[in-house]
């Protein structure tokens, strides 16, 4: 039995990193949209990830970040940050000058770029969770790393070693996700990476979602996911059709784009957001507004 995974089970909020004009984090905004997401139900919080342009964020700031969550969370929810990387040896230096008090799980992606075949991703990930003191939850999403890991990747590593927990999926391949949730060890949970077939996964076994989505409806979303574990998919079935425009939308012109636009729309933060991602262009921008208006009267 894989220890502490169930404090991972329904919505994870994979939280943006709001940003001024002049370019430093807007840390007002990042403890209103916290404070919003929370209250809205979701179950933990995911800092530093894709949504959180954490690649973009330099070392001290990404520390800050990290110390700055958890003095806001206030052990509310559990807190997992997104540690990955395409050099191993680096990556274990990474862990080892982070501060993980406060820090409940690590979410660390499939490495990028050098496209590693399956074995070198097992022993990556080994690697990565011997130097973590807190449990790891893999992040496979082929999209944007250009590597996958696959379902007999995954079991290998989720029955080999003990500190992985679990798996977010972002390959969109059903029948990965599928023999991933046939045999898997018990304990280990599947999320979706993908708000969009949330609602097909979870009908299918898997324990949540790692959501962008609910940033903007964590209520909304966060229901969806509990209607869906308790086994209510006729209810999860109206949220998710009242959503799913608006899911689409927010990757029309890149994420996370299209999530700041909407939390822009709804006064939480500004729009702006560091090169090379650039704000979503008006035609989408006037979608998102409309969906939302349509949501929300």
């Amino acid at each position: 039995m894989k220890e502490n995974s169930n404090k991972f089970m329904g919505t994870g909020v994979a939280i943006i990193t709001p940003f001024r004009k002049s370019g430093g984090i807007d840390f007002d905004s990042y403890e209103k949209i916290l404070n919003f997401t929370i209250e809205g139900g979701i179950d933990f919080v995911v800092a530093l990830g894709t949504t959180g342009e954490t690649s973009t964020l330099s070392k001290q700031e990404k520390k800050t970040l990290i110390e700055f969550s958890v003095e806001k969370i206030n052990k509310r929810v559990p807190l997992v940050i997104g540690i990955g990387g395409n050099d191993t040896s680096e990556l274990v230096l990474t862990i080892h000058a982070t501060p993980f008090h406060g820090v409940d799980a690590i979410l660390s992606v499939c490495p990028y770029y050098n496209k590693p075949n399956q074995e070198g991703l097992y022993q990556h990930f080994k690697i990565v969770a011997e130097a973590s003191p807190v449990p790891v939850i893999l992040y496979t999403v082929p999209g944007r790393t250009s590597s996958n890991l696959t379902a007999a990747t995954t079991l290998r590593l989720a029955h080999d070693v003990k500190n992985i927990i679990g798996i977010k999926e972002a390959s969109g391949n059903f029948d990965q996700i599928y023999q991933v949730l046939k045999h898997r060890p018990e304990g280990f949970i599947v999320l979706s990476g993908d708000d969009g077939i949330t609602l097909p996964l979870m009908a299918a076994g898997c324990d949540g979602v790692i959501s962008v989505v609910a940033n903007a409806y964590p209520q909304e979303f966060s229901q969806l996911v509990r209607y869906g574990l308790n086994g209510d998919f006729n209810k999860a079935r109206e949220l998710h059709f009242l959503l799913i425009d608006f899911i689409n939308t927010l990757f029309a012109d890149g994420s996370p784009a299209g999530i700041k636009a909407a939390l822009g729309i709804k006064k939480l933060c500004r729009e702006y957001l560091r090169l090379p991602l650039v704000p979503v262009n008006k035609e989408v921008h006037s979608m998102i507004k409309k969906i939302m208006d349509q949501i929300e009267n």
